[in-house]
Protein backbone atom coordinates (compact mmCIF):
# COMPACT_ATOMS: atom_id res chain seq x y z
CA UNK A 1 0.00 0.00 0.00
CA UNK A 2 1.16 3.54 -0.62
CA UNK A 3 2.02 6.06 2.07
CA UNK A 4 -1.33 7.76 1.44
CA UNK A 5 -3.11 4.61 2.59
CA UNK A 6 -1.89 5.32 6.13
CA UNK A 7 -4.32 8.23 6.24
CA UNK A 8 -7.32 6.45 4.71
CA UNK A 9 -10.34 6.16 7.02
CA UNK A 10 -13.97 5.14 6.69
CA UNK A 11 -17.08 6.51 8.35
CA UNK A 12 -20.42 4.70 8.25
CA UNK A 13 -23.70 6.55 8.76
CA UNK A 14 -26.41 4.06 9.78
CA UNK A 15 -29.95 5.07 8.82
CA UNK A 16 -33.33 3.81 9.95
CA UNK A 17 -35.49 6.62 8.58
CA UNK A 18 -36.19 9.04 10.14
CA UNK A 19 -33.39 8.15 12.57
CA UNK A 20 -29.59 8.10 12.40
CA UNK A 21 -27.33 5.98 14.59
CA UNK A 22 -24.39 7.93 16.00
CA UNK A 23 -21.82 6.94 18.56
CA UNK A 24 -20.33 8.91 21.43
CA UNK A 25 -16.55 8.50 21.08
CA UNK A 26 -15.28 7.24 24.43
CA UNK A 27 -11.52 7.31 23.83
CA UNK A 28 -8.82 8.42 21.41
CA UNK A 29 -9.05 11.06 18.71
CA UNK A 30 -12.47 12.74 18.79
CA UNK A 31 -13.22 11.62 22.35
CA UNK A 32 -16.37 13.23 23.71
CA UNK A 33 -17.93 13.84 20.29
CA UNK A 34 -20.84 12.23 18.47
CA UNK A 35 -19.81 10.65 15.20
CA UNK A 36 -20.53 7.90 12.71
CA UNK A 37 -18.68 4.60 13.03
CA UNK A 38 -15.36 4.08 11.33
CA UNK A 39 -11.62 4.03 11.43
CA UNK A 40 -8.38 3.40 9.65
CA UNK A 41 -8.00 0.91 6.82
CA UNK A 42 -5.82 -2.12 7.43
CA UNK A 43 -3.19 -3.26 4.91
CA UNK A 44 -4.85 -4.78 1.82
CA UNK A 45 -8.36 -3.91 2.97
CA UNK A 46 -10.88 -2.19 0.68
CA UNK A 47 -12.72 0.86 1.97
CA UNK A 48 -15.99 -1.10 1.85
CA UNK A 49 -14.54 -3.97 3.90
CA UNK A 50 -13.06 -1.50 6.38
CA UNK A 51 -16.45 0.22 6.76
CA UNK A 52 -18.12 -3.11 7.55
CA UNK A 53 -15.36 -4.17 9.96
CA UNK A 54 -15.47 -0.88 11.85
CA UNK A 55 -19.27 -1.04 12.24
CA UNK A 56 -18.91 -4.51 13.74
CA UNK A 57 -16.07 -3.47 16.06
CA UNK A 58 -17.59 -0.18 17.22
CA UNK A 59 -21.34 -0.87 17.26
CA UNK A 60 -21.66 -4.68 17.14
CA UNK A 61 -23.72 -4.71 13.94
CA UNK A 62 -23.15 -6.42 10.59
CA UNK A 63 -23.69 -4.04 7.69
CA UNK A 64 -25.48 -5.18 4.57
CA UNK A 65 -24.87 -3.02 1.54
CA UNK A 66 -22.68 0.03 2.13
CA UNK A 67 -23.11 2.89 -0.32
CA UNK A 68 -20.18 5.28 -0.74
CA UNK A 69 -21.45 8.85 -0.78
CA UNK A 70 -18.36 10.97 -0.37
CA UNK A 71 -14.69 11.50 0.25
CA UNK A 72 -13.43 14.36 2.33
CA UNK A 73 -9.97 15.46 3.37
CA UNK A 74 -9.24 16.86 6.82
CA UNK A 75 -6.25 18.76 8.06
CA UNK A 76 -6.24 18.81 11.86
CA UNK A 77 -4.03 20.27 14.58
CA UNK A 78 -1.50 21.74 12.16
CA UNK A 79 -0.70 18.42 10.43
CA UNK A 80 0.88 18.66 7.00
CA UNK A 81 -0.72 15.48 5.65
CA UNK A 82 -4.49 15.21 5.32
CA UNK A 83 -6.72 12.48 6.65
CA UNK A 84 -8.91 11.07 3.87
CA UNK A 85 -12.36 9.99 5.03
CA UNK A 86 -14.60 7.78 2.86
CA UNK A 87 -18.23 8.32 3.90
CA UNK A 88 -20.74 5.49 3.57
CA UNK A 89 -24.48 5.22 4.06
CA UNK A 90 -25.68 2.01 5.70
CA UNK A 91 -29.38 1.24 5.40
CA UNK A 92 -29.47 -2.47 6.13
CA UNK A 93 -27.75 -4.32 8.92
CA UNK A 94 -28.22 -7.27 11.24
CA UNK A 95 -27.83 -7.32 14.98
CA UNK A 96 -28.59 -4.66 17.57
CA UNK A 97 -26.24 -1.76 18.26
CA UNK A 98 -24.30 -2.26 21.49
CA UNK A 99 -21.89 -0.14 23.48
CA UNK A 100 -18.23 -1.06 22.97
CA UNK A 101 -14.98 0.08 24.56
CA UNK A 102 -14.75 2.82 21.92
CA UNK A 103 -18.32 3.98 21.20
CA UNK A 104 -21.72 4.35 22.89
CA UNK A 105 -24.37 4.18 20.13
CA UNK A 106 -27.59 6.19 20.24
CA UNK A 107 -30.39 6.81 17.76
CA UNK A 108 -31.25 10.42 16.86
CA UNK A 109 -34.14 11.79 14.82
CA UNK A 110 -32.75 13.55 11.72
CA UNK A 111 -34.39 16.79 12.88
CA UNK A 112 -32.59 16.75 16.25
CA UNK A 113 -29.04 15.66 15.45
CA UNK A 114 -26.53 16.75 18.14
CA UNK A 115 -24.46 19.03 15.89
CA UNK A 116 -23.20 21.00 18.90
CA UNK A 117 -21.52 17.81 20.12
CA UNK A 118 -20.01 16.88 16.74
CA UNK A 119 -17.10 18.06 14.59
CA UNK A 120 -17.94 21.43 13.01
CA UNK A 121 -17.47 20.01 9.50
CA UNK A 122 -20.35 17.59 10.08
CA UNK A 123 -22.83 20.48 9.72
CA UNK A 124 -21.68 20.86 6.12
CA UNK A 125 -21.40 17.30 4.80
CA UNK A 126 -23.80 15.24 6.95
CA UNK A 127 -27.00 16.84 5.59
CA UNK A 128 -25.80 15.93 2.06
CA UNK A 129 -25.11 12.35 3.14
CA UNK A 130 -28.55 12.08 4.75
CA UNK A 131 -30.12 13.24 1.47
CA UNK A 132 -28.17 10.54 -0.39
CA UNK A 133 -26.18 13.15 -2.32
CA UNK A 134 -22.68 12.26 -3.48
CA UNK A 135 -20.09 14.86 -2.44
CA UNK A 136 -16.42 15.72 -2.13
CA UNK A 137 -14.75 18.28 0.08
CA UNK A 138 -11.95 19.40 2.36
CA UNK A 139 -11.81 20.91 5.85
CA UNK A 140 -9.00 22.66 7.71
CA UNK A 141 -9.02 22.80 11.51
CA UNK A 142 -6.71 24.85 13.71
CA UNK A 143 -4.74 23.60 16.73
CA UNK A 144 -7.85 24.09 18.90
CA UNK A 145 -10.04 21.91 16.65
CA UNK A 146 -11.96 24.92 15.31
CA UNK A 147 -12.92 24.87 11.64
CA UNK A 148 -10.92 27.53 9.78
CA UNK A 149 -11.76 26.92 6.10
CA UNK A 150 -13.61 24.40 3.99
CA UNK A 151 -15.04 23.64 0.59
CA UNK A 152 -17.62 21.04 -0.32
CA UNK A 153 -19.33 20.25 -3.59
CA UNK A 154 -22.14 18.02 -4.75
CA UNK A 155 -21.08 15.44 -7.31
CA UNK A 156 -24.56 14.52 -8.54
Amino acid sequence: MTGESQTQFTLGIVRKHPHVLLGMKKRGFGEGRWNGFGGKLKAGESVEDAARRELKEEAGIDAGEVCKLGRIAFWVRGQHDPIYMHIFSVGEYTGEPVETEEMRPEWFHIDTLPYDGMWEADRHWLPLALEGVRFSGWFIYDENDKLKRYDIERLD
